[in-house]
């Protein structure tokens, strides 16, 4: 079993499963499985293909460490990604894994992996727990990864969002607004797509000729230090020279950036421009208006269902890594009248 587990590309459980009639498996599995049984020459292939078929189906499981809330792109995500599933009978159960479980490597202690068809993973940027949710032998998706995912193999299909692109116009657009000097806003090893942004953006600075004055930017943190307001001001306090923009990893810090800002007596965009990411809705509602980029949450729900259902009927086939575009925003938190 272990040999044709290792043959498919699946966990001895599910080979297991086919051979002795317990838990449910898809069709599309099963006779993979047989197939590779008959070719190594297993002497035991079930003979009743009845009795073995998938039946009722069964739940995907969303893995998260920041369950979505606060309109954050999940909360957009999740109903396209549910309504696609539901359609096709399976239903979304949400799991927000501890700090414990992720130290322990271990999945939530009331999640059941035999009863689970699939898993999307969102908000999950921990190398290890990802390699170990990979190798459950359930096929899985993962919306973004950890700092790296691209450069390195993982056996899931993937979904990310077009992240150098965009935040090359955005340092453009600030440039061509009048900017001499500009800075970044962002841990760029809290996940993949932090990391494409800030790639991004070294290379627009490079394009545009301008030098990048680390002393400018803010690069260390975690996401709530990045939240904080207090933090924020004294970050910028700590700067030789404000730059005469800052290029934010996502539209939450920059909306915060612009409150830290505004305490310091500064305005945006006059003395000091900012950009963000994401496209939420608090960014049509802050004043000024900030300078984005849309994500486009809805179709990477659907599409990410799409892989998943697809994945669930054809097991053997190659993993997925898809990007989405993203469309720069341009508002007034970066309409500066600056001379050039």
């Amino acid at each position: 079993m272990q040999d044709i587990a290792d043959a498919c590309g699946l966990s001895r459980n599910t080979v297991s499963k086919v051979f002795n009639g317990r838990g449910t498996v898809p069709e599309a599995t099963r006779q993979m499985v047989l197939q590779k049984a008959q070719e190594i020459g297993y002497g035991q292939i079930p003979k009743e293909a009845p009795t073995m078929t998938e039946q009722p189906r069964k739940s995907v499981a969303l893995l998260t460490c920041n369950m979505p809330r606060d309109f954050h792109f999940g909360t957009i995500f999740l109903p396209a990604f549910a309504e696609r599933l539901s359609r096709s009978g399976y239903a979304l159960v949400m799991y927000e894994i501890t700090p414990e479980e992720q130290q322990r490597n271990a999945l939530p202690s009331h999640m059941v992996p035999e009863q689970t068809a699939g898993i999307v993973c969102i908000e999950l940027f921990n190398r290890v727990y990802m390699d170990m949710v990979c190798n459950l032998g359930i096929p899985v998706i993962f919306i973004d990864a950890y700092a790296g995912a691209t450069l390195s193999v993982a056996n899931c299909d993937t979904i990310y969002m077009e992240n150098i692109a965009s935040i090359i116009a955005l340092t453009r657009h600030v440039v061509e607004k009048g900017a001499k000097s500009i800075g970044f806003i962002g841990k760029p090893d809290h996940c993949e797509s932090f990391r494409e942004r800030w790639e991004g953006f070294k290379t627009a600075m490079q394009q545009s000729g301008i030098a990048l004055d680390p002393s400018q930017c803010i690069l260390e943190g975690n996401h709530d230090n990045h939240l904080d307001m207090n933090w924020i001001i004294a970050r910028l306090d700590s700067m030789p020279r404000l730059p005469d923009a800052f290029v934010c990893a996502n539209d939450f810090y920059a909306i915060n950036l612009i409150g830290a800002l505004k305490q310091k007596g500064l305005s945006v965009p006059t003395d000091v421009m900012v950009t963000g990411f994401d496209g939420t809705s608090q960014s049509t509602v802050v004043d000024p208006p900030l300078t984005t980029v849309q994500i486009p949450s809805v179709e990477i729900g659907r599409t990410a269902a799409d892989i998943l259902l697809n994945r669930l009927d054809n097991p053997a086939r190659p993993f997925l890594s898809v990007y989405m575009k993203t469309t720069p925003v341009y508002r007034q938190s970066t309409d500066a009248s600056r001379e050039l």
